[in-house]
């Protein structure tokens, strides 16, 4: 494609709020629109939907409805208005470099935010898909090719080898991190390896407020870098409560997936003489780790905000968000049952992504 070819920012961001009105619709399982060819792409999500728990047993219909539900959330004329607000003029007259993404695959179009950016700065999406997460991604690039063409030129996949590009965006483990480096080091890059993200409990919340935690913690099984595996309680907080609150959540055990990791877990615990509390849906063992394995919750004691606050900032380049209903000392937070419904301004790693794709 020519390097001069420039579709116009408003086209863009057009055909991206609707993807959001699609979206919308999808929630109520029915099409509103009048054109035959995105029903057909509407029919073509919704056994998507139904179907893709098949090959990813993780990718339930309604852990799929969810991601769906939280982009058209996130994607509206006023948050993107916001989100481009200091970007416009750039944006309008930026030349397309070829952007090489390598996605992950840990929950439901886990990509989606940076297949967007990337887009929305006019640049040329060059992506590598997860093998646990193509499917809807795919499905997502034939919508948006179909409400606008133009972007027909500006979006490439491959399953093979990265090649023919200028800049990376890499998300992967610790491990494969080390690889990104290695092999995309030269190019000018974003490579984002393992983060989590934690919650924190004052004695100012009664059950109620803590039951908000529970989309922070299990939503997607806990598999994504904006769930919560650690939670901080006050000293001589009554722990039961938390048990109590979370207990709505006793469904998750019916997963085979789940229940596979909860028993093996539970067993090593078991073994191992680890001191660890059970209510037979999920497990919570004090830690000083960030990063609990699935069904089980971390947690650990703090003696105040202040001395939270410090700690915390020792662990910064770990954490991906911090959940909580007071503020905390030099963090910004979100609020309970909020985490998994991040803004398109909520950056991954708090790199942004939009500054280091105009960049030059």
């Amino acid at each position: 494609m020519p390097k001069h070819f420039i579709m116009k920012l408003q086209t863009r961001i057009n055909a991206f709020l609707k993807i959001s009105e699609f979206f919308k619709n999808l929630e109520t399982e029915k099409y509103n629109g009048t054109n035959p060819k995105l029903e057909n792409h509407f029919e073509k999500f919704k056994m998507l939907i139904q179907n893709e728990h098949f090959k990813n047993s993780w990718f339930t219909p309604d852990n799929i409805r969810y991601a769906i539900a939280s982009i058209a959330n996130a994607i509206s004329k006023d948050k993107i208005e916001i989100w481009l607000e200091n970007y416009k003029n750039i944006l309008e007259t930026t030349k397309p470099q070829r952007v090489a993404v390598i996605l992950a695959g840990n929950i439901p179009l886990v990509g989606f935010h940076d297949f967007m950016t990337v887009l929305i700065s006019g640049n040329i999406f060059v992506g590598k898909l997860s093998s646990k997460d193509n499917n809807l991604l795919k499905a997502v690039i034939a919508l948006l090719i179909e409400i606008e063409p133009q972007f027909n030129k500006f979006i490439y996949t491959t399953e093979g080898k990265l090649e023919n590009f200028e800049k990376v965006i890499a998300t992967g483990s610790n491990n494969t991190a080390r690889y990104f480096e290695y092999y995309f080091g030269k190019y000018p890059h974003i490579i984002r390896n393992n983060r989590n993200s934690v919650a924190v409990i004052t004695n100012e919340q009664h059950k109620e407020e803590i039951e908000l935690l529970s989309n922070d913690i299990f939503m997607y099984y806990g598999l994504g870098c904006r769930n919560v595996s650690k939670v901080f309680f006050p000293e001589n907080f009554n722990i039961d409560i938390f048990f109590e609150a979370l207990y709505k959540n006793k469904d998750l055990i019916n997963h085979h997936s789940y229940a596979n990791n909860y028993d093996y877990n539970r067993a090593i615990y078991l073994m191992n003489i680890d001191k660890f509390l059970d209510n037979g849906v999920f497990m919570i063992k004090e830690s000083e780790l960030l990063s609990s394995p699935i069904s089980v919750i971390y947690y650990e004691f703090y003696k105040d905000l202040d001395q939270l606050s410090e700690y915390l900032n020792h662990q910064k380049d770990k954490l991906q968000c911090i959940v909580s209903q007071q503020q905390i000392p030099n963090f910004e937070t979100i609020k309970y049952s909020q985490a998994q419904q991040p803004e398109l301004w909520h950056y991954a790693d708090n790199i942004n992504t939009l500054d280091f794709l105009i960049s030059k």
